[in-house]
């Protein structure tokens, strides 16, 4: 049977697609855009005919009629990782999280810890080899892939094409259906004056060569901002996105100097416009792959001179980062930040940075504390942390004593908390 009639035999409306689901399943879809509209928005109409269906995803950006809490029951988001779909949810407890690092997530349902017996993903157009490329996710669908009773694609001719880990064969595909909407595109955060500042910091510690992991935010982004003038950057990261193809116009760009895979670019999934996805299009310089492939320390490491810039949203003295939450409030998720400070850590010259303002609530209220607010989810460990950075300076923690990291943070918090807390790091004698 030639790959055309393959895929004409499987290609059936999104209505029907939903026909292969059981009671009970477990859906994995992919990071954020790589999430597949018309499937969802399928499933969200008759969701009312299942019973315990479980959606799970590390970034949700389209909240979907099946988040309705009072459907719970029938279908349920289960976040990796919240975002502003799956956030209030979360808060609430109508939406399941599961703690995770990125890079664990393909291991976990490679042993069967996380189950995954259905995958819904966009997907580029069929080649003429009868592959697919989950181009926007290859993150842990790839493994999900090779363990699912079924394998559902929305085929979008907006989706690229592109080189690495990330190809599924029609043989591979239970049902196909089609969609030409445009890829959902997501802009570039706002950048302030603070952030501009937090950005130089960084931008000034980062030599002709580097190669980057930059995170999505308005301060990885002030970062690349002003990055232009590098020479012979590279690209390991697990999130491409606008603000790296701002470097690759600017000539920065050029992952000559990487140890690993010299000449390419490696992430596992893609965030930003429809530009960006097109200059994705089987572009050679470019491979996209898994998390446990991207984000393995040892992988990222082997990069001489590797940057790591992550936020985070509270740091104590000791530089443990409460980065996910507010204190016991689910805001996000651990994310990549640990696979890539770890990497940082074991690369030859490498600088992991953890960056944040130093106040928030205008200035009402520090970031740094004494010891980060009850029921915060650490994310960095005290053992992980480098380079903490504020609009008022750069810290550097690691191969500090307890003493020494407290009198490095104070003086990059703002000046009106820094009494607070050298008071606050007395009562904890560390001072």
């Amino acid at each position: 049977m030639s790959f055309q009639t393959q895929y004409q035999s499987k290609r059936v409306t999104a209505e029907n697609a939903i026909d292969q689901l059981r009671n009970g399943d477990f859906i994995v879809v992919p990071t954020g855009v790589g999430e597949p509209p018309t499937l969802l928005t399928a499933l969200s109409a008759q969701r009312h005919r299942f019973h315990d269906i479980k959606v799970a995803q590390i970034l949700a950006v389209r909240k979907f009629d099946y988040f309705d809490p009072d459907t719970a029951d029938h279908v349920r988001h289960v976040a990796f990782f919240f975002g502003s779909a799956s956030r209030a949810g979360g808060q609430q407890g109508s939406v399941d999280f599961i703690p995770c690092s990125f890079s664990d997530i393909p291991v976990m349902i490679q042993r069967g810890q996380i189950p995954a017996d259905v995958v819904f993903s966009m997907a580029s157009p069929m080649d003429e080899k009868g592959f697919f490329s989950l181009s926007l996710g290859a993150d842990y669908t790839m493994a999900a892939v090779a363990k699912a009773r079924a394998i559902v694609l929305e085929v979008n001719p907006n989706v690229p094409f592109t080189h690495g880990n990330c190809h599924v064969h029609v043989s591979q595909v239970s049902a196909l259906v089609e969609s030409s909407e445009p890829v959902l595109e997501v802009g570039l955060p706002k950048i302030g004056p603070v952030q501009q500042a937090i950005g130089k910091y960084v931008a000034d510690m980062i030599d002709d060569g580097s190669t980057l992991q930059i995170g999505y935010g308005g301060i990885p982004d002030a970062v690349v901002m002003q990055l232009a003038g590098k020479h012979d950057l590279g690209i390991h990261t697990e999130m491409i996105g606008d603000g790296i193809l701002t470097l690759i116009e600017s000539g920065a760009i050029t992952n000559r100097k990487k140890n690993y895979l010299p000449g390419k670019m490696v992430a596992t999934f893609a965030l930003g416009s429809k530009k960006l996805y097109q200059f994705m299009e089987r572009n050679p310089m470019l491979e996209m792959h898994p998390a446990d492939f991207t984000n393995d320390p040892y992988l990222a490491g082997q990069n001489d001179k590797l940057v790591s810039i992550n936020a985070t949203l509270q740091i104590d003295l000791l530089g443990q980062c409460g980065s996910e939450s507010l204190g016991p409030m689910p805001y996000s998720g651990s994310g990549g930040q640990v696979d890539f400070v770890r990497a940082a850590n074991r690369s030859q010259g490498g600088k992991s940075f953890i960056v944040l303002p130093a106040t928030a609530k205008n200035d009402t209220l520090t970031r740094i504390v004494p010891t980060l607010t009850p029921g915060a989810h650490v994310t960095t460990s005290k053992n992980d942390i480098n380079y903490v950075v504020t609009e008022f300076g750069v810290a550097q923690l690691r191969g500090k004593s307890a003493r020494q990291r407290a009198q490095e943070m104070i003086a990059i918090a703002h000046p009106d908390f820094r009494a607070e807390l050298t008071e606050g790091a007395r009562r904890l004698n560390l001072l």
